[in-house]
């Protein structure tokens, strides 16, 4: 997804403070733990200036032994405080981690289920500007609360301990962390252009990757790659850019944090002069070198480092994958029927599809007309564009220009609940999850009883797998399981689902051919609309229509209509004769449902 103007991206304080205010309590204890852990940074320059003036100086050498054996009880609690901080950091940011991978899951999703083309760097969102995420967003939490603890700790012990050294130490701590501010605009702007470019390269490479075949059939293998490679040569450029401005935080760590060391060395005689003693200006010291100094320098290599990619990470999150609109959330159950059950027609109107503007149509032109209850099966050899068609209709591939409808409307127009209720894909490689099986076999349709699902498990030839699992309440591992065994869930699984139009792409491939005929017979008795993309030619002469794909020629009709006027589907029969005429099969004849509505595909043309 291209990236929008920089300024219409989302706000991101929000989004910062949103998971703080999620778990107050969280937040709560953080905060109590973070003002014990600021104890050394408020004692520190108090504790040496005591153990120095009435210590030391004093000839008094146990006595100021003792004031920093304060001070190292001081720390040691600074110390058990920062154990505790560290679980509770925890708290919060995995959640937000969560949060964020739910985020990229369910946007990719909306887009895919909204026919919008698949967004190839949401695998890099995912993989790794999540996790740059997560640990930023720790690692920024600890460094701003422990600058603003250190820092507001030091600066308080100065007013209690002399007053009149903050006058030394507060403008030069202003002007650097201004002069850092600045700077971080700029180098936020160069990570974002680091961020964007890693896209661009996932983008492309993801590109490249599914386009292949086509690659290498339009001999394209040096403008791809040149165009990688410019890709690739942007990203470096831009990570370039982002490492040439971080040597300035050198800069912004010296005024802020050593020019006040610095001044106060200088003004040290005059302060003497001026009635401050010795413990003072030395404690005055620990303070800027002990407390102020590291803190500022936490603060500048963490913000500009780790705050830098939160910041830009966490933006381009949000910009690709925004909230849904109204009415675009998570699919809900399907509206009622109110004038009877919805139509469930396939028509396909001058359809053109290509996997690439470069590459050649795999479909030009292409008409198609499947009525309510037809079964075709579409043959042809591998690679045709079989699993193409079964996509356009399924509504997960878009057409580059035509018509596709499905119940007289395109799939990519329908909300996911529509779509679902409307049509189910069965691809060859079937996804089974974790858990129990009855909760895989009613997975598109939860209310189905037990019975239900006896029903679709012995329609579909499944029982024998489902004893050897131990039933329909055993705990699966899809590891374990078989392609077979998984495509058999797969199918009971469509078998049970209330959706009208069945797609079968090569659903059966992995079982042998009786099982395959049993779960092809189930399905074309099943009430509704169901096309086969044929793994075996077996099908074909099963299905009341058979559809052949032949390169530019398309040829449509019934087995026998077929083997006329079709000589590779005579090859894939392995049957030829003179006159073109072989024997009928039981799909010769087109059937009539019930009512004696003829019903079946007319045959598709392409035009030049």
């Amino acid at each position: 997804m291209r990236s929008g103007p920089r300024s219409s991206g989302p706000r991101m304080l929000p989004l910062l403070v949103a998971p703080l205010r999620a778990r107050p309590g969280r937040l709560l204890a953080l905060i109590l733990w973070s003002l014990v852990e600021a104890v050394p940074a408020l004692l520190a320059g108090q504790l040496v200036a005591r153990a120095v003036d009435r210590g030391f100086t004093a000839g008094r050498p146990l006595t100021g032994l003792a004031w920093l054996a304060l001070l190292g009880l001081g720390v040691f609690a600074g110390a058990w405080a920062t154990r505790q901080a560290y679980p509770l950091l925890a708290a919060v940011v995995e959640p937000f981690r969560d949060d964020l991978v739910r985020t990229v899951a369910e946007g990719s999703l909306r887009q895919a289920v909204a026919g919008r083309p698949v967004d190839a760097s949401g695998v890099s969102r995912l993989t790794l500007q999540v996790e740059m995420v997560r640990e930023a967003y720790a690692g920024v939490l600890m460094v701003v609360r422990g600058f603003l603890l250190t820092v507001g700790g030091a600066l308080l012990g100065m007013v209690f301990l002399a007053p009149l050294i903050l006058l030394l130490v507060l403008p030069p701590l202003l002007a650097g962390l201004g002069l850092f501010l600045i700077l971080l605009r700029r180098m936020a702007g160069a990570q974002r252009d680091a961020i964007v470019a890693d896209e661009r390269v996932a983008e492309a490479a993801g590109a490249a990757s599914a386009a292949g075949r086509d690659i290498v059939a339009c001999g394209a293998e040096d403008g791809v790659r040149a165009d990688l490679v410019t890709h690739v040569d942007t990203q470096a450029a831009a990570a370039r850019r982002l490492a040439a401005l971080m040597p300035a935080r050198v800069l912004c760590l010296a005024v802020a944090g050593w020019l006040p060391l610095l001044l106060l060395l200088v003004a040290a005689p005059g302060l003497r002069a001026g009635g401050l003693s010795a413990g003072a200006v030395l404690g005055a010291a620990t303070y800027v070198t002990g407390g102020l100094q590291p803190a500022v320098r936490s603060l500048i290599q963490g913000l500009g480092g780790s705050g830098l990619r939160l910041v830009v990470a966490l933006r381009r999150i949000h910009e690709a994958y925004p909230p849904p609109s109204q009415g675009e959330g998570r699919p809900g159950p399907a509206s009622p029927p109110t004038t009877g059950p919805p139509p469930y027609g396939i028509e396909l109107t001058a359809v053109t599809f290509a996997y690439g503007p470069q590459a050649d149509p795999v479909f030009r032109d292409l008409d198609l007309t499947l009525p309510e209850g037809g079964h075709l099966a579409v043959v042809g050899p591998s690679g045709i564009g079989k699993s193409t068609l079964a996509g356009l209709i399924g509504g997960t591939l878009v057409p580059g220009t035509g018509l596709v409808r499905l119940g007289g409307r395109a799939p990519g127009a329908l909300h996911p609940a529509d779509l679902s209720a409307l049509r189910v894909l069965v691809p060859q490689e079937a996804y089974v999850f974790s858990g129990v099986l009855a909760e895989n076999l009613r997975y598109l349709r939860p209310d189905a009883s037990d019975a239900d699902v006896g029903r679709a498990v012995d329609a579909v030839g499944a029982g024998p797998l489902v004893a050897r699992l131990g039933g329909i309440g055993a705990v699966i591992d899809p590891a374990a399981l078989s392609s077979g065994e998984r495509q058999q869930i797969a199918l009971v699984r469509a078998y049970l689902s209330p959706a009208p139009v069945v797609l079968l792409d090569e659903a059966t491939c992995h079982l042998d051919p009786a099982a395959e005929a049993r779960a092809e017979e189930a399905f074309a008795r099943r009430p509704g609309t169901l096309l086969v993309i044929a793994h075996r030619i077996s099908s074909a002469l099963r299905a009341r229509r058979v559809l052949v794909l032949d390169g530019d020629r398309v040829v449509s009709g019934t087995h026998g209509e077929v083997l006329e006027r079709s000589e590779l589907y005579r090859d894939l029969v392995g049957h030829w004769s003179d006159g073109g005429h072989g024997p009928t099969a039981d799909g010769d004849a087109e059937a009539a449902p019930a009512g004696g509505r003829t019903v079946g595909a007319t045959p598709p043309r392409t035009r030049s």
